[in-house]
């Protein structure tokens, strides 16, 4: 039996960027009262566009291992953080610092701190 996965606002999907040209997730900006996706927002370049089917939702099982600021992080890469919860490096900022999205908003974190 299929596990029917209730999405919301502010949830993550996989989709293209067609600005950006790459495949990332994209932060889900609004649904139907049915719960099907409508709209999704790119959180590097900004750009909101229409959710395309046939994309699969990034399982949060796959979030990675817990944030440690002592750790080197790379674009891309996902972790737990303990206070803010699942997210995703989305720039590396100066040596020490990265912008990180999760479900709320995007924090700036340190990274490679001894």
């Amino acid at each position: 039996m299929e596990e029917i996965q209730i999405i919301k606002t502010g949830d993550r999907v996989e989709q293209m960027c067609v600005t950006c040209n790459e495949e990332r997730g994209h932060i889900v900006a609004s649904i139907t009262t049915k719960g099907r996706i409508t709209r999704v927002s790119c959180p590097i370049c900004g750009s909101r566009v229409p959710y395309k089917k046939g994309t699969t939702r990034r399982a949060s099982v796959k979030a990675g291992a817990p944030y440690d600021r002592a750790r080197t992080y790379r674009k891309g890469q996902t972790f737990v953080h303990p206070t803010f919860g699942e997210g995703e490096v989305t720039a590396l900022i100066e040596p020490q610092k990265m912008d990180v999205l999760f479900a709320d908003r995007m924090r700036r974190l340190i990274h490679a701190h001894a």
